[in-house]
């Protein structure tokens, strides 16, 4: 599960990438989000689409602490609303997106961060969906698992139990007004080979 990401590239570059109308007028406070914190995302205004900011993390079910940032089960009710509508996805712009390795370091017994990017693409997408709180509007972007072993991808041999969907640039409009099923089509691992890890 994917709880650290970076965005270390100013306002203005985001704007240039998604050529989207600024509806925010100002820099995050931090070149990362954790959950709680605030992130950019970019949603369709219906003629293209606008960058504004939201709280990374809807709001938890009944006996549940902490918000939920990652979609993994893409049936459940508690995501169905957001994923049936397009006006409630987004994408969520990234340039690194860190993942703990599932054993410890052998020399300090800590898990070890490890820290993935797409090096083609300075910026790159997450996508996501979101929705109105009583506090302001919170997002979280899906994930989903790997095509045959995990190990033989890049992420899965560190995190094999899922990774952000990463989209292809030409796949954020459909992402962002197709119907469910044609959205959901998009919900695969990106391609090994086009991520490096650090």
């Amino acid at each position: 599960m994917c709880n650290l990401y970076n965005l270390k590239v100013k306002r203005w570059e985001v704007l240039e990438y998604y050529q989207a109308q600024d509806a925010w007028h100002d820099e995050l406070e931090k070149d990362y989000v954790s959950p709680g914190r605030s992130g950019f995302v970019a949603v369709h205004n219906g003629t293209g689409l606008d960058l504004t900011v939201m709280r990374w993390g809807f709001p938890p079910p009944q006996r549940v602490s902490k918000p939920i940032v990652n979609v993994r089960n893409y049936a459940s009710p508690f995501w169905r609303s957001a994923l049936k509508n397009p006006e409630r996805r987004c994408l969520v712009p990234v340039t690194a997106f860190q993942e703990w390795s599932v054993e410890p370091d052998p020399v300090t017994g800590k898990k070890r961060p490890h820290w993935f990017s797409v090096p083609s693409r300075p910026i790159f997408s997450f996508a996501g969906v979101w929705r109105p709180t009583e506090t302001g509007p919170a997002f979280a972007f899906l994930t989903c698992g790997y095509d045959g072993e995990p190990s033989a991808h890049v992420v899965g041999a560190i995190h094999p139990k899922a990774i952000p969907v990463i989209l292809h640039e030409e796949d954020h409009m459909k992402w962002l007004t197709s119907p469910v099923e044609d959205a959901l089509s998009l919900a695969c691992a990106f391609p090994s080979q086009l991520i490096t890890v650090d």
